[in-house]
């Protein structure tokens, strides 16, 4: 195992709103390049020592094997991307909604009789619902991507804010607030940035989320590839985009003394370290390879993440409302 410094919370804070600095500037230099190394480079390293330290965890549910249903689904949507094509727009979707649905029943519920009744009564609600296009947006799209990065960081950081009551901690959480609008209003026009071939086939398969990002928040009225990628409209999105990424990694890793994800026996820490360069290895052999290898791991992080995220906003409603346990 290595060492890892101690530090303070407000030390840690001053960190996280350094490492918010540091990262919008990139973005806004060089948004495209900046979200492809994040990915590559942080993402594999962070679902890895997450995943591991969620397991520690028991993933913040009631029972002992819950994951495993939770990792079942990830399959599904792994199986529905790449094998065999899904046979509806919400197919996907519905899988994902069952999951966060399974996740709330996971943690506030521990009878299992109660359980099964709740999971069946999720499911049939999903079966007969009226999903449109709305639904794929917000399910299907934002949820696993923006929502988990962006949302979810913030609410996993203010829980931790309200818990210490630091005004350090309460300036981190305002700063990324600010940042995020920050590539909305500066928007920047006189940056010369041209996304080069290999940049824009790499990023292909995510280009889904700029055009609806774009759209949500009215930044054009025709929304393409040539939006995504050659227009001040699409570059706003982008930045925004790398921004939250990159500092979703950042503030994981900026935590290891307080989360102590790095607490493991020496063979599970060299057996992640020879994953995660694999990894790297993989996206720098081929982006697109890349990333539908560590799919299925990218989103497993999703889904398990799920009763973290919503034991971070049931920590936060009990800390404005003086809600007892």
């Amino acid at each position: 195992m290595f060492k890892v410094r101690e530090l303070n919370n407000d030390q840690i804070n001053y960190i996280n709103i350094g490492l918010m600095l540091v990262s919008c500037a990139l973005a806004f230099i060089l948004p495209f390049e900046l979200f492809l190394f994040s990915y590559a480079v942080l993402g594999p390293l962070h679902y890895l020592t997450e995943i591991g330290w969620l397991h520690k965890k028991n993933y913040f549910t009631k029972g002992k094997y819950d994951f495993l249903a939770l990792s079942f689904l990830c399959g599904l949507v792994f199986y529905f991307s790449f094998v065999q094509p899904a046979k509806s727009q919400t197919q996907v979707p519905n899988i994902i909604a069952f999951g966060l649905l399974l996740a709330l029943i996971f943690v506030f519920v521990k009878d299992n009789l109660y359980r099964a009744a709740l999971c069946v009564l999720a499911l049939i609600g999903i079966v007969i619902a009226k999903t449109g296009n709305t639904y794929f947006v917000w399910i299907g799209v934002f949820l696993p991507t923006i929502i988990h990065v962006f949302v979810f960081t913030w609410a996993f950081m203010l829980y931790g804010v309200l818990k210490n009551k630091s005004l350090s901690g309460y300036l981190s959480v305002v700063a990324l607030i600010l940042i995020a609008f920050s590539f909305f209003i500066f928007k920047a026009p006189g940056l010369q940035y041209e996304v080069s071939k290999y940049v824009g086939s790499s990023y292909s398969l995510f280009s889904l989320l700029n055009k609806y990002l774009i759209d949500f928040f009215g930044l054009t009225t025709s929304t393409n590839d040539h939006t995504v990628f050659n227009t001040n409209a699409g570059f706003i999105v982008m930045r925004f985009i790398a921004f939250a990424y990159t500092y979703h990694y950042l503030n994981w890793f900026s935590k290891t003394s307080v989360i102590k994800w790095h607490l493991v026996p020496q063979k599970t820490l060299l057996i992640t370290l020879a994953l995660w360069l694999f990894s790297v290895a993989l996206y720098i052999y081929d982006y697109n390879i890349g990333l539908k290898a560590l799919y299925f791991l990218s989103f497993l992080h999703v889904f398990l993440e799920f009763p973290l995220n919503i034991t971070s906003f049931q920590g936060i409603a009990k800390s404005l409302f003086s809600f007892k346990k």
